[in-house]
């Protein structure tokens, strides 16, 4: 019997926390772009769907990146067409003017571009400064948001670089101003190599707010190389934070950063909610069988701890 159907967690409410928290599901593209084998585009519309039965909502389904550059999403246009009819939101990542025509000609409604707050990671992922970056994705964001598309903003690297160390807290304050300055509709603010910590988030997310940029409109992107990503999440949940990026099974990590480990598992996050008595509209049991059932495809087992512990894998 798993724990649910015990009752657990049990539901202990925290004082001035959300009553409710969007998460916006990565696994299928952050998630499975950084694999090795090849998953056939069946199976990761299959698991799309598996998601959104699941009570997802927003699930980032692909990338209209250029296939060299990562290989396992270069299905995005034999993909997109076989979800579409999802009732749920589909993000798709475009790097590039070139990435949105693909993505608008399929009918997307929603993009995200993908920023650097620091120089190292900008040229190693974008081959390009950051204020380069900056100037390409402008007239990529005014284009979507001329077509009524919903824009999105990653920047990575928030909290620390593998190649620059500490990264200052007023460099990534003045890039996600530009996101948003350019029309940005949302901001995600990632911790690419998982080395924030709580009070670092807080500061970050205060400082933010008093620069304009208000948390109504800040989501976090936790990947939990130190065990921190729980901690880190609860502690922009304490700041007003209700967006909260998460990877099912805790798939992915970044190709461009070989420090980055896996995302927050997505059945991690909702355990902790729950807990909390925060409303997802996630079914956990689903969710962690749709897990189970990709991690078989995969061929190894879930590193997310309450999928282990739900569907009795070996720890």
């Amino acid at each position: 019997m798993s724990t649910p159907e015990l009752g657990l967690p049990m539901v202990v409410p925290a004082p001035d926390l959300p009553a409710r928290v969007r998460i916006h599901e990565v696994g299928a593209r952050d998630g499975l772009q950084n694999e090795k084998g090849a998953v056939p585009t069946e199976v990761k519309a299959e698991f799309i769907r598996r998601l959104a039965d699941a009570g997802l909502t927003t699930i980032e389904a692909t990338s209209f990146v250029h296939p060299k550059w990562v290989p396992q999403l270069a299905d995005a246009k034999q993909l997109f067409p076989l979800v579409r009819d999802v009732p749920v939101e589909l993000p798709v990542l475009v790097p590039n003017a070139r990435g949105l025509d693909r993505a608008l000609a399929l009918n997307a409604t929603r993009i995200a571009v993908f920023a650097s707050a620091t120089e190292s990671f900008a040229k190693a992922n974008l081959n390009r400064t950051v204020d380069e970056a900056l100037a390409m994705f402008a007239p990529v964001v005014a284009r979507a948001k001329a077509e009524q598309v919903h824009v999105r903003g990653y920047l990575s690297m928030c909290f620390g670089d593998p190649w620059e160390g500490p990264v200052p807290i007023h460099q990534v304050v003045r890039v996600s101003k530009a996101l948003m300055d350019m029309g940005c509709d949302e901001l995600s603010l990632g911790d690419t190599i998982g080395v924030a910590t709580p009070a670092h988030v807080q500061d970050l997310l205060s400082q933010l707010n008093e620069e304009g940029v208000p948390t109504s409109v800040i989501g976090v992107h936790f990947h939990d190389t130190y065990g921190q990503a729980l901690a880190n999440t609860l502690a922009a949940l304490q700041h007003g934070v209700t967006t909260v990026d998460a990877s099912a099974g805790g798939l992915g990590g970044c190709p461009y950063a070989k420090s980055a480990t896996g995302n927050l598992a997505t059945e991690d996050l909702v355990w902790m909610l729950q807990g909390l008595g925060i409303d997802t509209g996630v079914d956990l049991g689903r969710l962690t069988a749709t897990s189970v059932w990709m991690a078989d495809h995969l061929g190894r087992p879930s590193p997310s701890r309450t999928v282990r512990a739900l569907s009795h894998q070996e720890q």
